[in-house]
Order: C-alpha cells, then structure tokens, then sequence
C-alpha cells in the first residue's frame, strides 16, 4: 500500500515548458502572456483609484527599492532585508540602488544588449 503511495506521489507530473524571461524580452509584447496574469491577488498593480481621470506620479504603485548600502549595514540591515524578503515574495523583483555598479558600466551592458 505504501508502495502505491509513493508511485501517485512519483508520478504528478512536471513543470510545463514555458519561455524565458529573456525569450519574452526579443518579442515586443503589447499584452502580459495569460499564464502571468494573477487575477486572483487582486493588487492595485498600476492604479490605486480606476476611476481617476488624471494619471499622476502619486496614483502609480512604485517597484520596491532595495538599498544594498542599508543591506549590508549592521543598523538597517534587518529592515532592508524584511524589505527584499516582501519585494521577492510578493512582487518577485525589485529596484537595486546603492549596488556599485558605475552608471558607465551599465550603460554600456545596455548598449550591448541594444536596450
């Protein structure tokens, strides 16, 4: 009995294929792909007030911003890291500033990328 168990157990099934993020990117998407879309969270994702007429900076939910200067800092540290915990597991990405990474050197992986 054991044994039929651990077979049902076995033999769910895998992951279904699915593109990359960095396939996606070479498409000019104009719609989010169906199976990325979470109707189910109900997120004020772009607008807090849909019936606003105007659209100003104040109505758009902000990525979140993780401070790798605080993260790495023995007095933010763990505020920051409640931060990057929130960001990754309700968002699933987030803004990294304060990294080192010189603005030039960004700019040329851009260019590189032809972004």
């Amino acid at each position: 009995m054991e044994m039929d168990a651990q077979k049902k157990l076995t033999s769910l099934g895998g992951s279904l294929p699915v593109p990359s993020v960095q396939e996606l990117a070479k498409n000019t998407l104009t719609a989010v792909p169906p199976r990325y879309l979470r109707p189910d969270l109900h997120l004020p994702f772009i607008l807090n007030n849909i019936n606003s007429t105007s659209c100003s900076t104040s109505s758009f939910v902000h990525v979140p911003v993780i401070n790798f200067l605080r993260l790495v800092s023995g007095d933010f540290m763990d505020s920051e890291l409640d931060k990057l915990h929130s960001a990754c597991k309700h968002w699933g990405f987030f803004k990294l500033i304060n990294h080192g990474v010189s603005s030039s050197l960004l700019e040329k992986v851009k260019v590189d990328r032809g972004t």
